[in-house]
């Protein structure tokens, strides 16, 4: 797979990284996103040490991720449960239609 060097900006920083061609949009997207939370971060809790607010920012981060993956199976586990349900209802109603 082919990279690229995609210029981006985080917490007043320029960066060089190599990212995936096609994937460079998702990159931006991704490092805007960091920067701000960075920035709400630092306004929210008034910390000025780069380091911490990086910790604090990642840690929320990975805390969010853990949510949605919490979240994510829980629902995967519902509608496969859903899906199980609907097949035995359709077994039953195909067992009990006549056959050509």
């Amino acid at each position: 797979m082919s990279t690229q060097a995609v210029e981006i900006q985080v917490f007043g920083r320029h960066l060089k990284v190599n990212c995936p061609t096609g994937q460079e949009d998702a990159l931006r997207a991704a490092a805007a996103d960091f920067d701000q939370r960075l920035k709400d971060m630092s306004e929210r809790t008034k910390v000025s040490n780069v380091e911490q607010l990086l910790i604090f920012t990642g840690l929320n981060i990975c805390n969010e991720l853990h949510a949605e993956r919490l979240e994510h199976n829980g629902n995967a586990g519902d509608l496969s449960n859903k899906i199980n349900t609907l097949e035995e209802k359709l077994d039953k109603a195909l067992q009990n239609y006549p056959k050509r």
